[in-house]
This record gives structure tokens, sequence and C-alpha cells, in this order.
């Protein structure tokens, strides 16, 4: 633990619903449902409007839409939250070398490393100046953590939602966690979280009170030291600049179970040629290929073979997967597929005999709508069947997605079915726009890429160089007081 709070925890708010308000005038200040909008659809996020009305990440999207039948309901656009979480990541770059991503929306800094802080004056304000750079820089807000260890840092910024900041004053941790439910604490999930209720601890305080003694005969040795440490407020873990990624890997839950074995193995082949495309983004290559089969029954199976050494070919780990295909009963039917590559390195070892069809295999799939996994464990959007017009226009017209006409410019897709697709047509910076509906092969409508979100944007380039980098003997009071 240390004496200062100088390890800030970052979290967007309602990322990708956020984003997509503030990309779509219409939409800001409604209900709006980010995830796949199949039958077996899962939310990826919800804004706080929809949350008001029960909704929630990893829900079933079906229930989601019996809970708020008038949301709007988008597929994921993930080049552009990228592109956002590219921005965001900058600007905690500027704060300190230490910079620990968790995932596109999230992340710790070890501001005493880049000497942006070294006590809690000086913490509070570099967290409020971070704040404002990244609404002035993406348009979005994001809520902060500040305390002596990554895992109060984290609860911080989790209980300063929405669009807040809380500073947690080292001394006033237990008092802090004490009335919290034990599922504040990393690792306390349901099943831990009913085992221990079912042993009269529901709050920090509990687990506390009962020692380590009694935690270890509950939930076992190492969950139960774990645990006590963490009721007493205890984390030494450092922030770690470079969190190594062990595998890279792509799925698709299918509307319909697939029962066709030919359609079965053009879909692992697809897979594994968007999973090359992942791979090569993060400049990696691996050495073994994962396929995952989740059976009609919902029995999961997952075969791997471990090649001679690294690569980052398509051809090569789509003939893997296809192998690995071969040892699979299939019958019944399908309703997930996936393809990983795991064993990363940053380095190939060339397949020569591939290396023919590579350039040409990436083309081929570049224009093809591919939807990854997206936060909160979610299986990616489904894939329609191929021999479906309707369907086909969907997959081409995903709801959400941004298209562009040329009489009318650039808008955002609404909706598509009957041989027609519903556009609004609107600017992140203009005032709602008008609908308008056209047939799904409009020569004059085509897919177009995400605008800024922001077009005027605040410059930024020498933040944060108004920042004291000392504020010893400032005045520090006020701890684990919550800002708007």
């Amino acid at each position: 633990m240390r004496p200062a709070p100088t390890i800030l925890h970052l979290d967007m708010d309602a990322f990708y619903a956020s984003a997509e308000q503030a990309a779509k005038p219409s939409l800001r200040g409604k209900a709006v449902v980010v995830g796949g909008l199949g039958p077996r659809g899962v939310v990826a996020t919800a804004s706080y409007e929809a949350r008001r009305l029960g909704v929630h990440s990893a829900m079933p999207t079906a229930q989601a839409r019996r809970l708020a039948p008038n949301a709007a309901y988008l597929v994921p656009r993930f080049s552009l939250y990228r592109t956002v979480s590219d921005q965001v990541m900058e600007l905690l770059g500027r704060l300190s070398p230490l910079v620990e991503p968790l995932s596109l929306d999230e992340a710790f800094v070890d501001l005493e490393a880049g000497g942006t802080a070294d006590d809690s004056a000086s913490a509070r304000a570099t967290g409020e100046e971070l704040r404002t750079a990244i609404h002035a820089v993406t348009g979005l807000n994001g809520s902060v953590g500040l305390a002596g260890s990554k895992m109060l840092a984290k609860i911080a910024s989790e209980e300063a939602k929405p669009d807040g900041l809380l500073l947690i004053e080292p001394g006033t941790e237990r008092e802090l966690l004490a009335p919290m439910s034990v599922r504040i604490l990393p690792g306390v999930g349901p099943a831990t979280g009913d085992h221990l209720r079912r042993a009269g601890m529901t709050t920090v305080h509990d687990l506390a009170e009962a020692g380590e003694a009694e935690l270890v005969r509950l939930v076992g040795k190492a969950h139960g030291h774990g645990l006590y440490r963490m009721a007493l407020g205890l984390d030494d873990r450092p922030v770690v600049a470079e969190r190594d990624a062990k595998s890279v890997s792509v799925e698709d839950t299918f509307d319909v179970d697939l029962h066709d074995r030919v359609r079965v193995r053009a879909e692992v082949e697809r897979l594994a040629v968007r999973c090359v495309e992942r791979l090569r983004a993060a400049d990696r290559s691996g050495r073994t290929v994962v396929l995952k089969v989740r059976r009609y029954d919902f029995s999961t199976l997952t075969r791997s073979e471990t090649l001679r050494g690294p690569t980052d070919d398509p051809t090569v780990v789509r003939e893997a997967a296809g192998r690995l295909l071969e040892s699979v009963d299939t019958t019944g039917g399908v309703r997930l597929l996936g393809v990983g590559v795991t064993g990363l390195a940053d380095y190939t070892q060339e397949d020569l005999f591939a290396q023919a069809a590579d350039a040409r295999e990436l083309a081929q799939r570049a224009q093809e709508h591919s939807s990854p996994p997206v936060e909160g464990g979610e299986e990616s959007v489904p894939e329609p069947e191929p021999d479906s017009g309707e369907l086909l226009a969907a997959r081409r017209w995903p709801a959400g997605h941004d298209v562009h006409h040329e009489e009318h410019g650039h808008g955002w897709v609404q909706g598509s079915g009957v041989g027609r697709v519903t556009v609004r047509f609107e600017e992140p910076w203009s005032a709602p726009g008008r609908v308008l509906t056209f047939r799904v092969d409009d020569p004059l409508l085509r897919p177009a890429d995400p605008l800024p979100l922001v077009r005027d944007a605040a410059d930024y380039s020498s933040w944060p160089a108004s920042l004291p980098k000392s504020r010893s003997g400032a005045d520090s009071s006020g701890g684990g007081e919550s800002s708007p």
C-alpha cells in the first residue's frame, strides 16, 4: 500500500453506448443497447437510460427487448471504439510511462512514476484535468478512482460512476470497505458470494471479522488468504505497463444451428482468417491453433494443434483449423464456432508454400463484416445464413453502422428488411437528422467509415505541461469526496 493515492483507475462510462450517443444526435438522452441483435445475441453494453429500465451487460438481447422495447438496438462498431480508445490511452501515456490497459475503455496509471502526482492534492488535480482532457478530445466522459492500491482505485472509479472522481485517502480503506458487499472484491463472483452468504458473511466487514483461518476453511487456502487481505484493504500489485496477451481468438454464435458440414467448414475457415487479421493487427504470431465447437446440446469441445513454429499465415491457420474440425462430431448441429491462436511470439517461422496465397487471402476477406467478441465476455454478433437475401441485407447494412449517400451525405442505418434499408442522415455535430428509406441495392448508398465524435477538438498537444510536478505540502484534505 502506498502512503499517497497515486494509482489512478479510469473507466469510461457505458463506453460503447456513450460513443453511439455521441455519434448520433437523435439518440442522446435515449435508451441505447449495443450488442448482438439475433435471437441468441447478448448485450455488450447499455446506456444509463437503458440501465434504469433493467438492461445490463451480458443479458440476452431478447430479454433486453422485453424490458426496453423502445430502446435503440445497435450492432457494435469496433473501428470507432478502437479509435476513441487509442485517443484515451494516448492521453494516459502522457501522465506516466506505467499505463496498464485492461480493455478498450479501462486502465490503471501509476501517477507517481510519471511525476504527475505525489500526494492527495496533486493526484486529485491530475484526475480532474484528465477527465476534462478526455471529454475535450473524445466528447465522452470517464470516471476516475484514486487510491494507494489497484484494488481500491478500481473500487473508487466504480463508486464514482457516472462521470465522477473519487479519491480514497490512505488509512481510510477499511472504513470505506466495511459496509460494502463482498461482491465488490475482485474474485468474488456469484458462486463464492452465495457460499459466503450462507456462512453469514455479506459485507467486507464480515470477512475481516471472520479472520483468515475461517476464510481459508470456507474457500480454500489460496483464495481465503487473498480474500482476507482484500477485506483489510491490502493490495501490493504494481501497475504493469505491458500486459502480454496469451492468445488471440474469434468466435460466432449462430441464430440457427448449423447442420451442413460444408457450411460448418466454411465458417471455420472464415473465422481462421479473421483470427489472423487480429493476430497481425497486434504484430504477433502464434504456434498453437485452437478450435472451439459448441454443439446443439450446449456441450463444448476444444481441439488444438501445435505447429512447427510461430506463424501469422492465414492459409496455415485455416488448414490447421480444418484438420481439427475433422476430429469433431457435428451431428445434431452446431450453435457456436471459434478459432484461436496461442503460444504467441513476436516473430514468424514462414511457411514458404503458403506465401503465394497470403496477400490474396486477406484482401478477399478485408471487406467482410466482422464482429469481434465484446466486453463482458459476450460472444460475437451472429452471422446470418448465406442463402437468405434478407439476412444478407442485414449483414451488409447492420443497425447503427455508418453509410454515405451521394445525394444526402453521411448517415447511419436504423434498420433493414423487406428489401429496404432505413437511414437517418446526421453527423455527430449536427442536429437530429431526417430519416429516408432506400432499396438495399441502391447504387448511391454505400457503407462508410465512422466520423470523429468531436469535429473541433481542443488542442491538448502540450498537455499535461500545465500540471505542477510536485505539490508536496499542499492541502490534501477532502479525501473520499466524490466530485460530479
